[in-house]
């Protein structure tokens, strides 16, 4: 069962390969690499069972959960988060291109194949050629484009994973209206994702307006005036350490809205953030993964690639 702008369906990858990724944790300061081999040595074990508890009360709570495989010749320490190389659209599914050379791995054109063959994807943008170019620009899927389908919207926080460029080519090919603006991580770089201080729900959005640049904060809100979400904010601490803008509005198969987040991240909320956030959804649904959060530098969101 599907709405039009909230799924029911999503597809995970079940990682083999799951670890701190060097290559990404130059432009992701959320990661942390482990202090020594016996650390490293139990990661993936750790990793395999927050990932199946995940798919179990995510089927618990009515959601269908298509579920891939890792390829473990192919190395890809990220590849639990597929929201990044791949997203789907009525009828059409687009690839991304990724700024490290591991995590373009995670492309996997078998598995295009069999979504075009299950939902009927007539249409398919492939943006990965743009990653091979002299100068490259990139472009990481619903982790660069925070989603307004409602309404159309795609905001971005431009980094070194998000050109500017590739924002308004998605935003003409898919008539979509761009809010673009720079948004900064603990560190005070330019923050890796849009998805880790933001998320956009039907009727409300969740958002780290501190982590904004100042002078781009009022062009944010006033979309969000424009289109009557009510603003719940939250502050750098929640952002940074407990991933509060990693959540995600689902649809379950009894027409109840869920809205995904990690434990952390639901831990992390106060009472007036908690009963806001009730307002606006049927159901909350924290879901436990200290690991994955703790080496991948990402959360609950960046491991669902909505199915629509």
């Amino acid at each position: 069962m599907k709405e039009k702008y909230l799924t029911s369906s999503i597809l995970m990858i079940r990682p083999s390969n799951f670890g701190y990724n060097p290559e990404t944790a130059l432009t992701n300061s959320f990661q942390n690499k482990p202090e020594n081999d016996q650390e490293i040595n139990g990661i993936q074990e750790k990793v395999s069972i927050e990932f199946n508890q995940m798919v179990a009360l995510l089927h618990q709570n009515e959601i269908d959960v298509l579920i891939f495989d890792d390829e473990q010749e192919a190395l890809t320490p990220d590849a639990i988060f597929p929201n990044n190389w791949f997203s789907t659209h009525s009828k059409t599914i687009i690839t991304y291109p990724m700024l490290t050379l591991n995590r373009r791995r995670e492309r996997r054109f078998d598995i295009i194949e069999s979504l075009i063959k299950v939902y009927g994807y007539s249409n398919h943008i492939a943006l990965e050629h743009f990653e091979e170019q002299e100068k490259s620009k990139i472009l990481e899927g619903t982790g660069s484009l925070v989603l307004d389908r409602f309404n159309k919207i795609a905001y971005a926080a431009i980094s070194e994973r998000t050109s500017k460029e590739l924002v308004h080519l998605w935003c003409e090919k898919m008539n979509y209206t761009p809010v673009i603006f720079e948004a900064y991580g603990s560190q005070k770089e330019l923050i890796y994702h849009t998805n880790v201080m933001m998320c956009v729900g039907k009727t409300f959005v969740v958002i780290c307006m501190d982590s904004i640049a100042s002078n781009d904060q009022e062009i944010v809100r006033k979309s969000f005036s424009n289109t009557q979400k009510e603003i719940i904010e939250i502050d750098l601490a929640q952002t940074y350490q407990n991933f509060a803008g990693n959540m995600l509005q689902l649809i379950n198969k009894k027409r109840q809205t869920v809205l995904v987040m990690s434990q952390l991240a639901f831990d992390s909320l106060d009472e007036t953030q908690m009963s806001l956030l009730q307002k606006h959804n049927d159901l909350l649904l924290p879901i436990s993964i200290p690991t994955i959060e703790l080496y991948g530098g990402g959360s609950v969101r960046c491991m669902i690639a909505e199915l629509f």
